[in-house]
């Protein structure tokens, strides 16, 4: 039994960590694109998946940046994904040469959903969890299924009540 509260199994995310994390993504990506070791672009998936897609097209010199939005969750309760908006179809085509970015993989259904779309594309995360790791090629740091992240653009800046007591 375990009388932890729901908030203390959250990671904490800073900007300063997303952003050494994501070029961390970026160093491992490099060299391993299929057009000589580079990418053709970036897909960011929105929301969470735009600032590491920035901070890696910025390491990797990638110059071509689109979005796929995928609604997968609703606040913090995970619904089924629906896309509402796709890149451009011309340059996606089966996939082949594109990098898309998430922030996390969590069960891997929004992953899931994208990679029917472009099954040749490279997906990568900078945090993953176990049930949907399997839906990713390259991504940084593992958390377990139970573990919440909380991302700095979910965040902001203010007291908080002690966990436990008032003393």
């Amino acid at each position: 039994m375990s009388d932890r509260l729901p908030h203390e199994k959250g990671f904490h995310i800073s900007w300063d960590q997303i952003h050494r994390d994501s070029r961390a993504l970026a160093w491992r990506l490099d060299g391993h694109g299929p057009l000589d070791g580079g990418w053709k672009a970036i897909v960011a998936i929105t929301r969470g998946g735009m600032a590491p897609a920035m901070i890696i097209a910025r390491e990797l010199d990638v110059r071509t940046v689109d979005t796929i939005s995928v609604k997968s969750y609703n606040h913090q309760h995970q619904t089924d994904a629906k896309v509402l908006k796709a890149p451009d179809v011309e340059m996606m085509g089966d996939g082949t040469g594109i990098l898309i970015i998430d922030d996390l993989v969590d069960s891997g259904k929004t992953l899931e959903l994208v990679r029917k779309m472009y099954p040749k594309a490279h997906f990568a995360t900078v945090y993953a969890k176990p049930k949907g790791r399997p839906m990713v090629d390259t991504y940084i740091t593992e958390v377990s299924q139970d573990t919440w992240i909380f991302f700095p653009w979910d965040m902001a800046l203010q007291y908080v009540e002690p966990y436990r007591g008032t003393d």
